[in-house]
């Protein structure tokens, strides 16, 4: 019978036979024999280095990457043949190829006969739906450059078209570098008055050439993009030397007070202004005028005197319908308010060394600018040269200046004043009392000749034209017939 240790050494859980102690010999299977129990080995005696080493304090140094010596340049290898060049085929040197062009630096020319073409191709299709290229062009304006957007007045009705419609006119004309020119450096000193600044033509032209590509079709070619930009860095650059050099003698606007309002009639008013500072213009030049009641918004007025000696300027305003600028004047505006002027405009002014005598038409307010030229012909003093003048109106309460004028023409047998009636209270009464019917162009046909005479016009545009007409086929020359319609 087998002892009770070896029973349990055998059958245990701790048996040879059943595990064995890696390193050690296996016992026999069938030996008595007690086992010795194996001592445990120790996981990291104390005489061995850690497991896992200390982090390093400094980093380890890497040497520099040795460079091999440079060869020495070998000798230079002769031909093959040295007797016959022929046989050594030699490459030529490629020639560098050109640089591709800079759109920029082509955009940088001046226009040329072919982008005058393209230009007026583009407009042929753009001017029927100029109101849409127009409302295309600001909401680009606006989305992409919302600073630009305080330039402008919060509402659009007027000034919506007139910069379009300015850049469009400007590169219809740049055919005419002479006339051209002396229209963009007016508008460039004009839009001082609005804060333009030289950095703003840069946007500007963008979305003009985007809203054009828009709405050009199938006549927007990368040459027409190329002509456009040509044209607009010429107007562009104009207008921009212009706004600079004058800015070097006047500012960009004036400060004007009010210092007398008379109402004329119920919807005339004439208006008395005192700039804070010396103020330069000719008599039948017109200014523009802001309010404070509408900001941003500016009207175009004539200024119906001459320049005075105390400086003061004189305006005649009529309230037209929806007009916020004349309406302001006429039924708001009191002495003390102080109104913003722009500096004075247009060519409907006396050449003194002409000489020739004098025909003024005016319908309505356009008496005003032919007031003034009055005052300047009378005051200048040139012996034998006579002014004629015909003021229109419907009816004769709204000859608001005749009375002005006849004393004008009591000290001075120069000037002639005819009065005409055009409404329905010009019947025989009318004609008694000295004033003339049927119209004022048709009055100034009846009245002639005026071959010999040189012309000034202003006042309703229809009136304008029409008597434009009959001045031609009266024989007057064209260059002899003034007004500014072209210029507002």
């Amino acid at each position: 019978m087998k002892s009770r240790r070896t029973l349990l050494v055998r059958t245990g859980h701790g048996s040879a036979a059943a595990s064995a102690v890696p390193g050690l010999p296996a016992a026999a299977p069938d030996t008595a024999q007690a086992v010795r129990p194996v001592p445990p080995v120790p996981l990291d005696p104390p005489d061995l280095p850690p497991a896992v080493p200390p982090r390093p304090v400094d980093p380890p140094a890497v040497p520099a990457p040795s460079r091999p010596e440079a060869a020495a340049p070998g000798p230079v290898p002769e031909p093959l043949f040295t007797s016959a060049p022929g046989l050594n085929w030699a490459v030529p040197a490629l020639a560098p190829a050109p640089p591709a062009p800079d759109p920029r630096a082509a955009a940088e020319l001046p226009p040329t006969a072919r982008d005058l073409e393209l230009i007026r191709a583009s407009l042929a299709v753009v001017e029927p739906v100029a109101d849409r290229a127009t409302a295309h062009f600001y909401a680009l304006i606006f989305l992409g450059h919302p600073e630009i957007r305080a330039l402008f007045p919060a509402a659009m009705d007027v000034q919506r078209d007139r910069l379009f419609r300015a850049l469009l006119m400007a590169a219809r004309g740049a055919g005419d570098p002479e006339g051209l020119r002396a229209y963009l450096r007016a508008l460039g000193c004009v839009h001082r008055r609005y804060g333009t600044l030289t950095g703003h033509y840069g946007p500007v032209g963008e979305c003009l050439v985007a809203a054009l590509a828009r709405y050009a079709g199938s006549r927007w070619t990368a040459e027409t993009e190329l002509a456009w930009r040509r044209v607009y860095r010429l107007i562009s650059t104009i207008m921009i030397e212009a706004a600079e050099e004058d800015a070097r003698t006047s500012p960009p606007w004036w400060q004007g007070e009010v210092v007398a309002h008379e109402r004329r009639t119920p919807d005339v008013a004439v208006l008395t202004v005192r700039p804070d500072q010396a103020y330069p213009y000719r008599a039948g030049q017109y200014t523009s005028l802001e309010t404070p009641w509408w900001p941003r918004v500016w009207r175009h007025f004539s200024f119906a005197s001459a320049p005075r000696p105390d400086g003061l300027l004189t305006f005649h305003v009529k309230a037209v319908q929806a007009g916020w600028v004349s309406n302001a004047l006429v039924h708001r505006a009191a002495p003390g308010d102080v109104l913003r002027l722009g500096p004075a405009a247009g060519g409907m002014t006396l050449d003194h060394a002409e000489g020739a005598d004098l025909l003024l038409v005016g319908g309505g307010t356009g008496i005003a600018p032919l007031r003034a030229l009055v005052e300047e012909a009378l005051g200048h003093g040139a012996a034998g040269r006579s002014v004629e003048v015909f003021y229109g109106a419907r009816r004769a309460e709204e000859l608001y200046e005749l009375a002005g004028l006849r004393e004008l023409a009591r000290g001075c047998g120069r000037l002639s004043v005819r009065p005409v009636l055009s409404g329905p209270g010009a019947g025989p009464a009318g004609a008694a009392a000295g004033l003339l019917t049927g119209g004022l162009p048709e009055a100034v046909a009846r009245s002639g000749p005026w071959t010999g005479r040189t012309a000034y016009l202003a006042g309703p545009p229809a009136m304008v034209r029409r008597t434009s007409g009959i001045l031609l086929r009266a024989g007057v020359p064209a260059e002899r017939i003034r007004h500014d319609l072209a210029a507002r």
